[in-house]
């Protein structure tokens, strides 16, 4: 899986377009195809630190979010920022046996 964080620093007289315009976006995006998980955030100490965070099944599917309407839209709104944004893809894996971690035996 690729799990994709975008960091973006608004300017604080535009956080509340940036917000509504992602938070518009967050609902289509759930619903691509290969989209494991989408949420936006605020850091807790700066209201003006905002993160988008995707968690996409494989790279295509991530490619292809890439190059959708909706993700020029992002971009297209990332004119807001005080400075340019962040992103940072990370590949994913699961070793074998870690779903076991963390549970309990009954024996």
């Amino acid at each position: 899986m690729v799990l994709v964080i975008v960091r973006m620093e608004v300017l604080s007289e535009k956080r509340l377009e940036l917000s509504q315009t992602i938070a518009s976006l967050i609902g289509p995006i759930r619903m691509e195809k290969g989209c494991l998980w989408c949420n936006f955030c605020q850091n807790v100490e700066d209201e003006n630190e905002l993160y988008l965070i995707e968690e996409w099944d494989t790279q295509e599917s991530l490619k292809s979010h890439l190059r959708s309407d909706r993700f020029r839209v992002l971009r297209g709104a990332m004119s807001l920022l005080k400075e340019p944004y962040r992103i940072m893809f990370h590949t994913v894996f699961q070793p074998a046996g870690v779903n076991e971690i963390g549970r309990r035996s009954d024996g």
